[in-house]
């Protein structure tokens, strides 16, 4: 490319019809009367990322709503800086304390991006929940939180997804939907969306009336709700989201079934499933994201784990130069380390975000699939601690 010569009259017109310029050149010259060094910028750009997406959130419940009698939704306001911008199916880390151990779990935000007065988390009980037990039965309105701020990659990229999605929702799996679905009517997005809703009772269905009113009003919105194990003359669809039902509800759709992208969230052995039965009707692996909602419940079932390791076996945790405690080997190692009073940074707890990487210098540790470890950290000894589970006695550093 030539050299420009801006001293030239005809570059100099150019340039001088350019929105700004005249204005940049006239803050040039009076930085050269006091010889500034930009030192009054300093951490400008810093101190705008910090607004636009603060490390930690300042949070108050507001309101506690009752969505099915197993499933709340927390709806949380800031009392500090205001709420940042989040795409529809990211997450926030929730830190709490809970009879004196300090743990965080992550929860999609279910509300609309566009509403940014409050984000609406939607938790539903799990059987021996430690967090969601507490979430559920302990907290109160005006009880405050702390958090990160919105994150994860589980969302609609229109350069990528195109406009014909489909959603394959499992209990509260239905959280990002809802933020979805809400987005694209806010924003009059042009897009297809047909929702697949799977619960194990009638009872469990979350936000069943607000549903019925959206596919309602919104001409863009298909649902199809999915009961296995129905009450007495229940005349819905029942079953799981075998290829076979996925196949005969989507073929209602204008599009072909490899045209479309498919968004999977619920617990692991939903997302498990539905990932298999995606695979028989031969739809592209590019053409399915998953969110994990944690580590597997059942390590010892999945492909890999020691024939001779028991899920209820103890080992011994030495962290170094730290201390050391005694652990389940079918507890996820940052689940036992933060109980005996160790942490390590975290944000999804599904081996997404490697936040919680440590190194395992010496024993082993059993890696899921789902951990979605680089070639180089399996070489180094490195694990995500949210998701590995030790099955000997390990040394690990934090």
């Amino acid at each position: 490319m030539p050299n420009v010569d801006s001293n030239s009259p005809k570059t100099a017109n150019i340039l001088h019809a350019i929105d700004g310029y005249d204005t940049a050149l006239a803050h040039k010259a009076e930085l050269k009367k006091t010889g500034s060094d930009f030192s009054e910028q300093k951490h400008a750009v810093a101190n705008t990322i910090a607004t636009l997406h603060p490390k930690r959130l300042a949070l108050k419940v507001s309101e506690i709503i009752e969505d099915t009698p197993t499933t709340k939704t927390l709806r949380l306001v800031s009392t500090g800086l205001p709420l940042p911008p989040f795409q529809a199916g990211q997450y926030i880390n929730l830190f709490v304390t809970i009879d004196g151990v300090e743990t965080a779990r992550p929860y999609a935000i279910s509300s609309a991006p566009l509403n940014r007065d409050y984000y609406d988390l939607t938790i539903k009980k799990v059987e021996n929940g430690f967090v969601t037990q507490y979430l559920l039965n302990d907290v109160q309105v005006g009880d405050a939180f702390s958090s990160t701020s919105p994150m994860g990659t589980f969302y609609h990229n229109p350069l990528f997804h195109g406009q014909d999605l489909v959603f394959l929702a499992g209990g509260s799996g239905i959280a990002p939907a809802r933020a979805m679905i809400k987005d694209i009517a806010d924003r009059q997005l042009p897009y297809n969306f047909h929702l697949i809703y799977a619960n194990s009772f009638v009872d469990d269905v979350i936000f069943e009336h607000e549903l019925e009113e959206m596919e309602s009003d919104y001409e863009f919105l298909t649902i199809s709700r999915v009961i296995s194990r129905p009450p007495a003359h229940y005349s819905g669809l029942t079953g799981h989201l075998h290829a076979e039902l996925i196949q005969t509800l989507l073929s209602q759709d204008d599009s072909k079934i490899e045209n479309k992208m498919f968004y999977v969230c619920g617990p692991t052995r939903f997302h498990d499933f539905c990932q298999q039965e995606l695979e028989k009707l031969n739809v592209s692996s590019r053409r399915v994201r998953i969110e994990c909602n944690g580590p597997p419940k059942n390590p010892e079932q999945l492909a890999g784990w020691p024939a001779d390791v028991s899920p209820n076996d103890t080992v011994k945790i030495i962290i170094k130069d730290k201390g050391e405690f005694m652990a389940k080997t079918g507890e996820p190692l940052l689940n036992s380390m933060e109980r005996n009073g160790f942490s390590a940074e975290n944000a999804c707890r599904s081996g997404e975000c490697s936040l919680c990487r440590v190194k395992v210098v010496k024993g082993k540790v059993f890696n899921p699939p789902e951990a979605h470890l680089r070639s180089t950290d399996e070489a180094y000894g490195w694990c995500h601690s949210c998701v590995a589970f030790p099955t000997e006695d390990i040394e690990i550093i934090v």
